[in-house]
């Protein structure tokens, strides 16, 4: 026999399923110590107990108990006495089942697999378009609120002029109480490494208050979104200050933009 018929015929005896002149043929290769032979049971019955242990639907304890011996046995058999064949199952049947049941099994295990593959893929994109709808859905109330901000008779707006710093510089404050405000600045130029602009609210005779800070884009248009000021009510006064990045609680830097209201 070729090295091609002797994986064929391991292949059916470590399945139970070699019978008749072919298992006689192969038995005596085994008793014989044919390496090949010997080898291709090995490599089959490997094969079968690993498929036994992944799958949770073991095979018959008949089937397991045979594998078991042949991979515990220390030694191959020298003789056909010492040969601890698979049963034999009767009928027309006997043959094809061992086949049947490794081909499903197969098939099952790749099912499983692409399965969970489509399923983690789903799950990534159903959270990623929950992710892209929040943000769209947080982007639409701001620009709500922003609309709604304008559209207030109450709201106060403030024109700002450009200073020594910038005198080409300009802004618009709107700016509501209980709302809050919105500045949107053009003309300023980029502010150096580490520093920052920042906007102050001064009402009569307080002490300017932070509205937060900004920066600019290459045009040298900015914007920034400010929450109602504990304590702040009408404004007399916005400025913009050149401060260290992050901002400070009281202006220290040369003013860039100033407007009365």
């Amino acid at each position: 026999m070729n090295r091609d018929e002797i994986t064929e015929l391991a292949a059916l005896y470590a399945l139970g399923g070699l019978e008749g002149e072919d298992r006689a043929r192969f038995e005596a290769l085994l008793e014989g110590g044919d390496p090949t032979a010997l080898a291709a049971v090995r490599q089959f019955e490997d094969t079968l107990a690993g498929l036994a242990a992944a799958t949770p639907e073991a095979p018959p304890a008949s089937v397991k108990a045979a594998l078991l011996a042949r991979i515990e046995a220390e030694g191959r058999p020298t003789s056909r006495a010492s040969v601890t064949p698979l049963p034999d199952r009767a009928g027309p049947r006997g043959m094809l089942w061992p086949v049947v049941w490794g081909g499903a099994l197969a098939a099952g295990l790749a099912a499983l697999a692409v399965g969970l593959t489509v399923g983690s893929s789903y799950e990534k994109r159903v959270t990623a378009l929950g992710q892209e709808s929040a943000t769209l859905r947080g982007e639409l109330e701001r620009q709500q609120a922003v609309i709604a901000l304008i559209r207030d008779p109450s709201t106060q707006v403030v024109s700002l002029a450009g200073l020594k710093p910038a005198p080409a510089a300009k802004a618009r404050m709107f700016w509501h109480a209980r709302a809050g405000g919105l500045l949107i600045a053009a003309g300023l130029p980029a502010p150096p490494e580490g520093k920052t602009y920042q906007l102050w609210a001064i009402a009569g005779k307080q002490a300017p208050v932070s509205a937060g800070v900004f920066g600019v884009d290459a045009k040298g248009t900015g914007s920034l979104r400010v929450p109602p000021l504990p304590g702040v009510g009408t404004v007399d006064v916005f400025a913009v200050t050149l401060e260290p990045a992050g901002g400070l609680p009281a202006p220290s830097g040369e003013m860039y933009l100033a407007g009365k209201s």
